[in-house]
C-alpha cells in the first residue's frame, strides 16, 4: 500500500517520501499497535530534541533567520484546490 501511495504522491503533487512515510508500514508488519506509531516516532527523535535544547542552553540567544524575503509583496491566497 505504502509504494502505491508513494506513486501517487509523486505523480500527482511531486513530493519524495521522507524515512517516516515508511515507519508505519515496517510497524504494520512486525505486529506494532498503530496507537504506538507516534509514541514511538518520539522516542526515536527523543535524543536530538534533547540536543536542540541543551544546545539552546549552553547559548540562550534568540535564532533569527539570516535570510530576508525578496519576493513579490501583497499576493493573495489561492487555495490549495484552485491550485494548478
Amino acid at each position: 500500500m505504502s509504494a502505491k501511495i508513494n506513486e501517487m504522491v509523486t505523480t500527482e503533487k511531486g513530493l519524495l517520501p521522507n524515512v517516516d512515510f515508511y515507519s508505519a508500514s515496517v510497524y504494520h508488519s512486525l505486529g506494532i499497535k498503530s496507537d504506538l506509531f507516534t509514541p514511538i516516532f518520539a522516542v526515536s527523535r527523543t535524543s536530538g530534541w534533547t540536543a536542540h535544547i541543551l544546545e539552546q542552553y549552553s547559548n540562550n540567544r534568540l535564532i533569527r533567520p539570516r535570510a530576508e524575503y525578496v519576493g513579490p509583496e501583497k499576493r493573495s491566497y489561492v487555495p490549495l484546490a484552485q491550485r494548478s
